[in-house]
């Protein structure tokens, strides 16, 4: 390099250096505080396990009730409890349903709406619950851990929350959420539903949420698509699996 050229470049000084690195650190930061905020939202909101069997993230938290207290096939509000054989269905949506209780997350158990005896499932994605042979399913009732309510009726009808919560036999109202007591905010596709929670409509492809008590956590969106035994196209959701008989 000849002497003309060294006077022409200057020195690297430090402040320069840090110019130079600055936009990398302050990426490395965002990353991190993108990362701590993930950790933070995930541990006070929603709990999104791997892809189920039916095609919907699980929700991997506690059962807000059991599915044991589903009423035995008697009708609940008009709705019928049918055996496999006798099934007849023309109208299939899905909801998804999320609960929130002291900014906690429960779910609703797989195997609720199914009156006993239940078929167990073990399927590769997870557990997926059905009627046995001698038992019957609801109109209204789950199926997995996922929080999907599935709506399987013989005629096209607007059912509502309250329906589902009454085949389960479990309290819903303004200030009550199964065991769950306290002031109820509910969310249906991210608007707040003003009224009794119990008169929430179940509307195809659905997000509903509710949260009892304090603090309420902001609406999770959810889009999904419910494959497998259980999509909108099949009249029964029997699959083939290691099954078991599950009388509780």
């Amino acid at each position: 390099m000849s002497e003309a050229e060294a006077a022409d470049q200057e020195p690297e000084v430090p402040h320069r250096r840090w110019a130079r690195r600055a936009p990398l650190a302050a990426l490395l930061l965002l990353c991190l505080g993108l990362g701590i905020g993930l950790g933070v939202g995930l541990s006070g909101g929603s709990s999104a396990g791997p892809i189920g069997p039916e095609g919907v993230p699980l929700q991997l938290v506690p059962d807000l009730a059991p599915a044991s207290s589903t009423a035995s096939g008697a009708p609940v509000d008009g709705i019928t409890c049918r055996r496999t054989m006798i099934q007849s269905v023309h109208f299939h949506i899905h909801v998804h349903l999320a609960i929130f209780v002291n900014g906690r997350q429960l779910r609703i158990p797989a195997g609720a709406g199914i009156a006993a005896p239940r078929l167990s499932e073990q399927l590769p994605a997870g557990l997926f619950m059905d009627n046995g042979v001698t038992g019957c399913l609801y109109w209204l009732h789950v199926h997995a851990d996922d929080g999907i309510i599935h709506i399987e009726a013989p005629y096209k009808h607007t059912f509502t929350l309250g329906q589902f919560f009454d085949v389960w036999r479990q309290p819903l109202g303004p200030d009550q959420v199964g065991p769950a007591t306290g002031t109820v905010v509910a969310f249906e596709n991210g608007t707040r539903f003003a009224g009794n929670p119990r008169n929430i409509p179940l509307l195809s492809q659905a997000v509903v949420q509710l949260d009892i008590g304090t603090p309420v956590v902001p609406f999770q969106p959810l889009m999904f698509t419910v494959t497998g035994g259980c999509a909108s196209n099949v009249t029964t959701c029997a699959a083939t699996s290691t099954s078991t008989s599950a009388t509780g």
